[in-house]
């Protein structure tokens, strides 16, 4: 590491992306580099903007069921119960347990598939091909069931204001058992190829270290703050929907370097199986949706702000309304912008393959970002 370049050698401004596999998407991060070292590292957004937040403020709430599902295309569940939330809270609009059990089941599942997916993109940016192939063959299962109930594989519309829309089933239950089971088996396999792998381990231990002020100043939430051995997570710190009624642990390692985020998403699967199988355990019977919906959701005239535990971090919505079934101001906080900001001073002075690792590490998600 050089954390203070020899002013006097040349250096070299280098584009990473905007087209670049390693940032998953359309993101381009400017650098200037000494030699193969990086003095700067200044991630450049806006290439996939699509305005969320201004749509969510000409269509009804009913309306942006779609547009939750188009921002994290990894955990878009989060991104629904937290924007039903919002709405439910400034209409002062009761859900049957039922619904709110089954929301969580949901997204627990669909946490465990993020993180999947972030094992096997992680893995390969930093040029291993296997771990891909098992992490996905363990993912399609989970978005098999979600597929089963919820009628979609990735950008989700399953949410409803008062409920969801369908009902789980025998089905889905008993092959939710069978994949809680299928995983728990498999989580050790993951560790032996993965975790103690040393090719691996010399890849990422020591490297992107966010210690706790850092990551306190920043503001970074999710797996980031938790690696940094900060046990922040909104279903503990602001509990919502039923968290309250299940029993599990927040996973830190003091470390923050990248095996700590590693090991925090690993360990956050366990605890995501534990949290869907006391779900369905108390499961209660009922209706799925509140009575008598309104076709248009109108609320009073106010403001509300809501907040939920993504994969990635905490997720943000403040909706103000005048009375309409339209918020005339919507504007969302998502976790991968907010733990971008950190990638300047985290860089520094490191490796250009080292950098990889770093972004790779916070599981970002350019949607999101480019909202």
């Amino acid at each position: 590491m050089i954390p203070h370049p020899d002013p006097t050698q040349e250096t070299l401004v280098l584009n990473m992306g905007p087209q670049h596999p390693s940032t998953h998407g359309v993101l381009r991060v400017l650098l200037k580099m000494d030699g193969e070292y990086v003095i700067e590292a200044e991630p450049v957004l806006g290439y996939g903007h699509r305005m969320h937040e201004k749509m969510g403020e000409v269509r009804s709430h009913n309306g942006f069921y779609a547009n939750v599902g188009r921002m994290d295309y990894g955990g878009a569940l989060s991104f629904a119960h937290g924007h039903v939330l919002a709405v439910e809270r400034l209409s002062d609009i009761q859900v049957p347990e039922r619904a709110e059990y089954i929301r969580v089941i949901t997204t627990e599942l669909n946490r465990v598939a993020s993180h999947l997916l972030w094992i096997g993109a992680f893995l390969l940016d930093l040029g291993a091909f296997t771990p891909i192939l098992y992490s996905f063959d363990d993912r399609e299962i989970a978005l098999d069931l979600l597929e089963h109930v919820t009628g979609a594989r990735i950008t989700f519309s399953y949410f409803r204001v008062g409920g969801v829309c369908n009902d789980i089933d025998e089905q889905f239950i008993e092959g939710t058992k069978k994949f809680i089971k299928r995983m728990r088996e498999r989580i050790p396999m993951f560790h032996k190829l993965v975790t103690g792998n040393i090719i691996f381990r010399k890849r990422v231990e020591g490297i992107g270290i966010i210690d706790r002020d850092m990551a306190l100043r920043y503001g970074v939430t999710g797996p980031m703050i938790r690696g940094s051995g900060i046990p922040y997570d909104i279903r503990k710190v602001e509990p919502y929907s039923v968290y309250p009624e299940f029993d599990f642990d927040i996973p830190t390692y003091d470390e923050g370097d990248c095996m700590a985020r590693h090991k925090v998403r690993m360990d956050e699967i366990e605890q995501s199986l534990r949290i869907i199988e006391q779900g369905l355990e108390k499961l209660p019977d009922g209706p799925v949706m509140m009575e008598k919906v309104p076709k248009k959701v109108k609320s009073g005239p106010g403001d509300t702000f809501m907040s939920v535990e993504a994969a990635r971090g905490e997720l943000c919505y403040y909706l103000a309304t005048d009375g309409t079934d339209t918020p005339y101001r919507m504007k969302i906080r998502s976790p991968s912008y907010s733990n971008l900001s950190i990638l300047k001073e985290v860089t520094s002075g490191i490796l250009l393959s080292d950098l990889v690792a770093v972004m790779g590490s916070m599981d970002l998600v350019i949607p999101e970002i480019d909202r």
